[in-house]
This record gives structure tokens, C-alpha cells and sequence, in this order.
């Protein structure tokens, strides 16, 4: 078994993975993060909120975030389609909204797949990358649902639901 240094959400999940694409590039999350998926709702947009929040959706009498990753992770932009969702997580405590481009599933990895996330350099910011799992020919980048936002943009976010 591997020496690595595999964070308690990852194990705790017993190396389930949802999985997902955005910008073609495979993307997971441990499965206890994901509350659940929902088919793109009518997103509403709310004034005065950060770039990377598309707006909010009311899912079951709740007001949740919604997130564009393909925004917050500097990619080229698209129109939700057919295929796109949204992955319900709680992300700081709050329940938040990830618009994804197409779900995959959920997959089990084992512990000697996973690698802890490289250091790609000072000038670029890994904190969102929990891990990278390799599975023959794939890579799946796994996300730090955590840290996926900066400390300013978290309370930008807590702030989006109160405007709502």
C-alpha cells in the first residue's frame, strides 16, 4: 500500500469518485461531497455578485450559489446545454451550486492510482487540486471543494445569498 498522504475526506469516501467534464477535462470529487445533481435549473442572476458566480437557483425552496467552474478556473466560456448539470456541495458549510459540462458517474479508485497534486510553481495556484488520480491513459484532476475559492471570494459568496 502506498505511502501517501491521502486526506480523510478521500478516505472516508472508500475511493469513490463523481466524476465529471469541464473544458474536456475529467474532473472528481469525493462522493460524500456531493449532496447531489440536479439537471440545469433556471438560473437567476443577482446584481453585484463576483464573475465567477453565475447566479441562484432555488431548489426545493432553497436558495443555493451557482458556481461556474469554467470561469473560476480561467476557461473558455460556453452556453449550458443539454448535457451540463449542476453538483450540489457543501462547500464551507454552504450549500453551493457547481455547473459542470457533462456528468460521467461515480467511479472506485484504489489508494495506489492517487497522487498528491504536483507543484506546478509559485505563480500557479493548486489549493483547488486535492489530488490526481491516473487510470491507464486518464487523469483525473480530484477538487478541494474546501478550496476551490479564496477567503475574499467565500465571503463575496456568503454575501450572494443574502442578496437573493
Amino acid at each position: 500500500m502506498s505511502e501517501l498522504k491521502v486526506k480523510p475526506l478521500f478516505k472516508e469516501s472508500h475511493g469513490k469518485l463523481l466524476t465529471f467534464l469541464v473544458c474536456g477535462q475529467e474532473y472528481g470529487i469525493p462522493i460524500l461531497q456531493a449532496r447531489e445533481v440536479v439537471a440545469t435549473l433556471e438560473i437567476n442572476v443577482v446584481p453585484n455578485t463576483p464573475d465567477f458566480v453565475l447566479g441562484v437557483i432555488n431548489l426545493r425552496g432553497k436558495i443555493v450559489p451557482v458556481l461556474d467552474l469554467r470561469h473560476k478556473f480561467d476557461l473558455q466560456p460556453i452556453a449550458a446545454d443539454k448535457e451540463s448539470c449542476i453538483v450540489i456541495v457543501d462547500m464551507n458549510q454552504s450549500m453551493t451550486g457547481l455547473l459542470i459540462d457533462h456528468l460521467l458517474g461515480v467511479i472506485t479508485i484504489e489508494e495506489e492510482d492517487y497522487a498528491e497534486a504536483p507543484k506546478l510553481g509559485s505563480e500557479i495556484n493548486t489549493q483547488f487540486m486535492q489530488g490526481i488520480i491516473k487510470l491507464d491513459s486518464r487523469i483525473i484532476i480530484v477538487l478541494d471543494i474546501e478550496h476551490i475559492l479564496e477567503n475574499q471570494e467565500i465571503n463575496e459568496l456568503e454575501n450572494v445569498g443574502e442578496l437573493a
